[in-house]
């Protein structure tokens, strides 16, 4: 077993719809481009390798890490490539060549973010290890409550308020639409479990895509633990998939960061 976790951020985007040839997470929010800040976050964690799953203009995802100083930061960066794009599953796939010891045995825990979603906190990213840890889960989730879910995953439950599955907003029913518990793609692993359940992973009849969502609740069936961490501030989960999302994200941090030099300014008074 590792001491340490890894994590798996997926970067291999396009984001046609931030109306930029660019690879969506390469954009900057408050001076660093979105997925860099995604990485801190995770080598904030305690996290000792950092996995970036990349694909299109890839070059340049590549360039943004290449001043990246791994004792300064903590961590390891190492790229893998998804040649083809066939979903979050399938990116989530490619990095199973270099987590294959992490696999052999269970215990080992492996975190899977998106690089677009640049607000995530290191202490979020450790409290969900911790809570993984604890309850001795095979998949852990991070979930929030927010007032307009639209643009979101839901988080489905049982009777018994326990967690049964992600559904995504275009699969959604009528009923489902008015759940605001919603999935911001914070998930942390057992390594063995998650790179046992990828390769049965289905491809959605709708999209054509593999889920990594679909994951949790096919660990669910095969009778392994699957916990939420419930909680997660609204302000943290805003991914990036417009020009006027990556504005308002932009403004957070800066208003995050004033925060956090003025409160060691007062520190040092």
């Amino acid at each position: 077993m590792n001491s340490r976790p890894s994590a798996i951020i997926l970067a291999a985007g396009k984001g046609t719809r931030m109306k930029s040839d660019l690879p969506k997470v390469v954009h900057e929010v408050a001076g660093s481009p979105m997925v860099r800040w995604v990485a801190r976050a995770c080598a904030g964690a305690g996290c000792g390798r950092v996995i970036l799953v990349v694909g299109h203009m890839q070059e340049l995802v590549r360039r943004i890490f290449a001043d990246w100083d791994q004792q300064k930061e903590g961590a390891a960066v190492e790229f893998v490539e998804q040649t083809e794009q066939h979903g979050t599953g399938h990116a989530a796939a490619c990095a199973a060549p270099r987590l294959e010891r992490e696999a052999a045995e269970p215990g080992n825990a492996v975190f899977v973010l998106a690089g677009d979603g640049p607000l995530v906190r290191a202490s979020t990213i450790r409290s969900l290890g911790e809570h993984h840890r604890r309850t001795g889960a095979a998949a852990t989730m991070a979930t929030a409550v927010i007032d307009d879910p639209i643009g979101y995953g839901r988080i489905t439950r049982d009777a018994q308020g326990r967690f049964s599955a992600i559904v995504e907003e275009k699969h959604l029913t009528a009923q489902q639409r008015g759940i605001r518990e919603v999935n911001p793609s914070y998930y942390c692993f057992d390594a063995q479990a998650l790179f046992s359940a990828l390769p049965a992973l289905k491809r959605n009849s709708v999209a054509g895509e593999y889920y990594l969502t679909d994951v949790p609740e096919m660990l669910l069936k095969r009778g392994m633990r699957v916990e939420t961490m419930q909680g997660v501030r609204a302000e943290e989960v805003l991914s990036v998939n417009t020009p006027e999302q990556l504005a308002q994200v932009d403004r957070i941090l800066r208003e995050r960061d004033g925060a956090a030099d003025r409160a060691i300014a007062g520190g040092r008074r």
